[in-house]
């Protein structure tokens, strides 16, 4: 045996072991290196804006600290007018719930003949104590379940506010750190990729809440003129989804509008459905262009791209950060990419048109005659003629 092989094998089990427990560290610590990741993406995005308060004279820590109790009472503001939409809708419903049950009972006697009271079927639904018993059990479950879920989120929530406050409170102190165990070399190449994705990840945010802002102003004037109920509610629900949730976000907040407003008629529903149609063809086309010109320079379909990746490698908070990390990317690879002058071709020019392939080709041009030329031009040379510049003949000889 080769005096070598022992050492070779050892060495190679080590490597086995060592991915090992790595893919397992890895895989037990995956939450925790999300909503580190998570938090890392809201430094980057208040920074610009702590910078800003620190040139001013105020301290990072305080700005900081400021900025993130800003935004989350914004957040709390936000659901707490959703939630009282939302109680206000379903005590409504169960206001009406008796006249629309006896509406309906009254329909279906009077179109099948049957004698159905709407005594006798609360009576009979009360009778069915099994049936009760088990809804109050699972009930009583998804309470439970909907506590402990509550709790989780509460949990990660305080993780990323603090995780996200130190990151941004002491990143210069951070970065100086991080840059200690590099070379000069490598820590320019590092705070240039910092800068840019605090550039990007700044301007995604800051832009995405400048057209949230115009989103829910134009709707909620819409809804108003239309006499919507909890118009404010509805315009702020569609501004935020619209521009935060990427993809479907505009779906989805499209969709609460349009059924509010089927509770109060038809002509409503088909205004606030033409309204957001084409305010979304004025914001995709005229609007977006011009506020995310210098933030987030994506094609729509590598955005598009982008947000299935995101989804597909972290869920939820993959899709929110792919578009930062994306655009961060890009810029930072742009930068070394070197760049050629592109041949002029019609493949390349998108304002000039293809040559059609069915078309006649062209004539070649005919002879001139004798009758045609010009008034003062030579006649054309015979099959003897001489050329100009040819030697003369030779005479014959005396």
């Amino acid at each position: 045996m080769p005096p070598w092989l022992p050492k070779a094998v050892a060495l190679v089990l080590c490597a086995v072991a060592a991915l090992v427990a790595g893919w397992w560290l890895f895989v037990q610590l995956q939450g925790l290196l999300v909503l580190i990741l998570v938090s890392l993406f809201l430094a980057l995005a208040l920074e610009p804006a702590v910078n800003w308060l620190h040139q001013h004279g105020v301290p990072r820590g305080p700005a900081t600290a400021a900025l993130m109790l800003g935004g989350t009472a914004a957040t709390l503001a936000f659901f707490s007018i959703l939630g009282s939409m939302l109680v206000g809708q379903v005590l409504a419903l169960v206001g009406e719930l008796p006249e629309m049950t006896g509406a309906v009972l009254n329909w279906i006697n009077s179109t099948f003949r049957t004698r159905i009271s709407p005594t006798g079927l609360l009576t009979e639904v009360s009778s069915a104590s099994g049936l009760i018993q088990s809804y109050a059990n699972s009930v009583l479950e998804n309470v439970w379940g909907a506590g402990t879920t509550l709790l989780i989120g509460l949990f990660n929530g305080l993780t990323i506010a603090l995780f996200t406050f130190y990151l941004c409170a002491d990143g210069p102190r951070f970065r100086r750190t991080i840059c200690s165990v590099l070379p000069p070399r490598t820590q320019a190449e590092v705070l240039r990729a910092w800068e840019i994705a605090i550039r990007k990840t700044g301007g995604f945010i800051y832009s995405r809440a400048l057209l949230a802002t115009a989103c829910t102003a134009a709707h909620y004037v819409v809804l108003i003129l239309l006499d919507i109920d909890y118009a404010f509610a509805l315009a702020l629900w569609i501004g935020v989804l619209s521009q935060f949730i990427p993809t479907v976000g505009t779906y989805i907040g499209g969709a609460l509008p349009v059924l509010v407003a089927l509770l109060q008629g038809p002509w409503p529903t088909l205004w606030i459905l033409l309204f957001i149609t084409v305010y979304q063809q004025f914001e995709n086309y005229l609007l977006q262009p011009r506020i995310t010109a210098l933030t987030l320079d994506m094609h729509p379909a590598v955005a598009f791209g982008s947000v299935i990746a995101g989804a597909a490698i972290l869920g939820p908070p993959g899709a929110l950060l792919a578009l930062p990390a994306g655009a961060s990317m890009q810029a930072f690879a742009s930068s070394y990419i070197r760049r050629y002058e592109v041949t002029e071709h019609p493949l390349v020019s998108p304002e000039a048109e293809a040559p059609a392939d069915d078309a006649p080709p062209e004539d070649p041009p005919e002879p001139s005659s004798p009758d045609t030329a010009e008034p003062g031009a030579a006649p054309p040379a015979g099959p003897g003629a001489r050329a100009a510049g040819d030697p003369e003949p030779a005479g014959d000889g005396a």
